[in-house]
């Protein structure tokens, strides 16, 4: 008969109310605790899983809130902003009960994290920025769109490629969650290194779902990032990883973000796009566990 009593960190799936808000959270593997904050913002949770990683560490896989079965609030899709997340988060490592935890980012959730980082550096033992940047807006969007014509020129002739193109072109006026998520998978292509070569491989992503954030706070103010500044200010471990082959927040990014960090560690995964742990699980769950074991209180 098993008598094993549920904890807060016992394998499967909990729901927590942070402040009137279910927040929902997957708990896999065992090791040190590491929380794994998705991007999009709005992407379902299941396409961040990393198998590799939960040999050696205690995976909390985040539903951010506004997304999948966690709880909406009361002004969306507007109101999640950085600092509405962070305070989400802050709920979640008081009721994992442990003293200091990693952070890991993907994405969107990579500016989530450097927010936490940047402002509650005693709850962290350490921060992963994974294909983050410092930056978002203009800049950031005009770097994207050359990557974009660069992986264009080299996958010319590609079947499909018209459709990555036609989704890249619809960003601008998502406006639903049917569109977020065909935005999402339609997208897939240019987010992976080398996808034309092996869909069967990653055709598991193509089941991703999405949620419609307007990126606007409560006010219907946009919720703008610029790190830049900031960098400097960094008490918190680091370690940023980013795909060679990236559109969207590719090695530009990652060098201006280990530059800025103090003492940071920059891994460039050179066979990798914006999934590098899909791409090269191996070599990703390396770089994570060893981080965590050199950072782990």
């Amino acid at each position: 008969m098993n008598t094993a009593v549920a904890t807060p960190l016992s394998p499967g799936t909990h729901t927590v109310n942070v402040g009137r808000v279910a927040q929902r959270y997957h708990v896999a593997g065992t090791g040190p605790v590491c929380l794994a904050h998705p991007g999009g913002p709005g992407l379902s949770w299941e396409y961040l899983r990393m198998p590799a990683a939960e040999e050696h560490l205690t995976m909390v896989y985040v539903e951010p809130i506004g997304t999948g079965a966690s709880g909406r609030l009361p002004a969306h899709p507007h109101g999640y902003t950085r600092e509405r997340y962070a305070q989400a988060l802050d709920g979640l490592i008081r009721h994992l009960g442990v003293a200091r935890v990693h952070l890991l980012g993907h994405s969107h959730g990579g500016f989530v994290a450097q927010h936490y980082a940047l402002t509650r550096p005693n709850r962290l033992a350490g921060v992963v920025l994974y294909d983050s940047a410092p930056v978002t807006g203009p800049e950031h969007f005009a770097e994207s769109a050359r990557n974009m014509e660069a992986f264009a020129r080299r996958n010319a002739g590609r079947p499909g490629l018209r459709d990555v193109l036609d989704a890249w072109e619809s960003l601008g006026g998502l406006a639903d969650d049917e569109a977020v998520t065909r935005a999402a998978r339609g997208l897939l292509p240019a987010y992976l290194a080398d996808y034309w070569d092996h869909q069967e491989e990653y055709a598991p992503l193509l089941s991703v779902t999405g949620t419609y954030i307007s990126g606007l706070d409560d006010r219907l103010v946009p919720d703008a990032i610029d790190d830049r500044a900031m960098l400097g200010s960094f008490h918190v471990p680091a370690l940023v990883i980013a795909g060679r082959h990236d559109v969207i927040c590719g090695p530009r990014w990652a060098g201006e973000l280990a530059d800025g960090i103090p003492r940071a560690e920059l891994v460039l995964l050179e066979n990798s796009g914006h999934l590098g742990h899909v791409e090269e699980p191996d070599a990703f769950a390396r770089a994570v566990t060893a981080f965590v074991a050199a950072t782990v209180e």
